[in-house]
């Protein structure tokens, strides 16, 4: 079915109420490569039994996270083959730091569907409050189709963020883990994608890729424990385009600037000659 612009901008979802519990929390950080040393006792604060710390990418997967099924591209107005679809961006608010367990309410908007011309790409945001009404976190997030273009929508515009002209304050070095995409799938996003080599090749990749938001939130992880002294309440808004693939096993170099109450993030894989894997990466303070 072609987009029908019409249709879609503006739709809301159907909305979605679920819970989550401190081992939700712990199997999530565990896929975004926390408490790799299980002598780090600082390390170990994500995984704990009762109280975790909760990193605010956590809120990506928080609604979906005990889906078994493979996920759908199917909304008012949008009907999408699943082997077309990537992530493009994704951006999170925490309005406050995330509990370890609770139970909470989203709604989602199509916000843009924009016409790239060979691809489409389609802009959701979503509300997420707690039982009693109050807001958690928002989020909005972008996903690419290839082949979907030329419906004859808006082509939308491009924020690129302004990097310093300067070396980085912060230089990471985060391995992935050959592995970490089966580990993140359980979490709730089954794409055989990330998990089948027939279906990976079938979308023109040598083998399965790792999820995109899995590197966001491995990235976030990293960035939090390096710079923010592990202090997960300190993000306040975390936001990245998707820029490249990264295949599960690889090492990203991440580079960070600290500029005025933000810090501006690159992330890039070492074994491809710094091929990109993430983008316009702010996460706010």
């Amino acid at each position: 079915m072609p987009i029908d612009p019409a249709v879609a901008i503006g739709a809301e979802l159907p909305e979605i109420s679920f819970q989550w519990s401190a081992s939700d929390v712990a199997l999530y950080h565990l896929a975004v490569g926390a408490a790799a040393d299980p002598m780090d006792t600082a390390g170990l604060a994500y995984v704990d039994d009762v109280s975790p710390k909760v990193l605010p990418s956590f809120a990506t997967v928080a609604a979906s996270f005990h889906a078994t099924e493979p996920p759908k591209v199917a909304f008012p107005g949008i009907d999408i083959d699943l082997a077309k679809v990537v992530h493009g961006s994704q951006q999170v608010t925490a309005h406050r730091p995330l509990p370890a367990s609770g139970k909470a309410t989203t709604r989602t908007t199509i916000a843009e569907v924009q016409d790239k011309g060979s691809a489409a790409v389609v802009i959701q945001e979503s509300v997420t409050t707690d039982d009693s009404g109050q807001p958690l976190w928002t989020s909005r997030s972008s996903i690419f189709a290839k082949g979907e273009g030329g419906f004859g929508g808006e082509r939308g515009s491009s924020n690129k963020v302004a990097y310093p002209d300067r070396e980085p304050d912060h230089r990471l070095s985060v391995p992935t883990l050959p592995q970490q995409a089966l580990l993140y799938r359980l979490c709730g996003d089954r794409n055989p994608l990330h998990s089948d080599p027939e279906f990976a090749a079938a979308a023109g990749f040598p083998r399965p890729i790792l999820h995109g938001l899995c590197t966001y939130g491995t990235v976030c992880r990293a960035v939090t424990d390096a710079v923010l002294d592990g202090d997960v309440a300190a993000v306040r808004d975390y936001s990245s385009t998707f820029a490249g693939v990264v295949f599960p096993g690889e090492t990203l170099n991440v580079k960070v600037w600290d500029e005025n109450g933000e810090l501006l993030i690159t992330a890039t894989v070492a074994d491809r000659d710094d091929a990109p894997a993430l983008g316009n990466v702010v996460l706010a303070l």
